[in-house]
């Protein structure tokens, strides 16, 4: 089995875990969503559109942390985090980026014991 079958693999699980929860298969966006909003904490019903954006670039910013792609700079006044960049993001095509996104959300919920 190469890589990329147990990556597909690992996250049908995840998949299939938010399916449960959900009752909605989610895909990438709808994952960083979720992350973006756990991370800030605040669960309301309502985000406008640019809140939405920082949701994801939240999430986003949390995934690669670990990679240590970045840092958390500071939590501003209304609780939302900053984060700075370390390194640049590897060169990858369309398909490799989604994977290399897809592996770090799967730490990032093993890592806080959802998987």
């Amino acid at each position: 089995m190469n890589f990329s079958d147990d990556l597909q693999s690992r996250w049908w699980k995840l998949e299939e875990k938010l399916l449960e929860r959900f009752g909605k298969k989610p895909d990438v966006e709808s994952i960083l969503f979720l992350i973006g909003i756990q991370e800030l904490g605040d669960i309301r019903e309502k985000f406008t559109k640019e809140q939405k954006q920082d949701l994801m670039h939240v999430a986003v910013c949390t995934v690669l942390l670990p990679s240590g792609y970045y840092e958390l700079e500071r939590v501003d006044e209304d609780g939302w985090p900053h984060f700075r960049q370390l390194k640049a993001m590897p060169e990858l095509n369309p398909f490799e980026q989604e994977n290399f996104l897809k592996d770090h959300i799967l730490l990032y919920f093993q890592n806080n014991d959802v998987i």
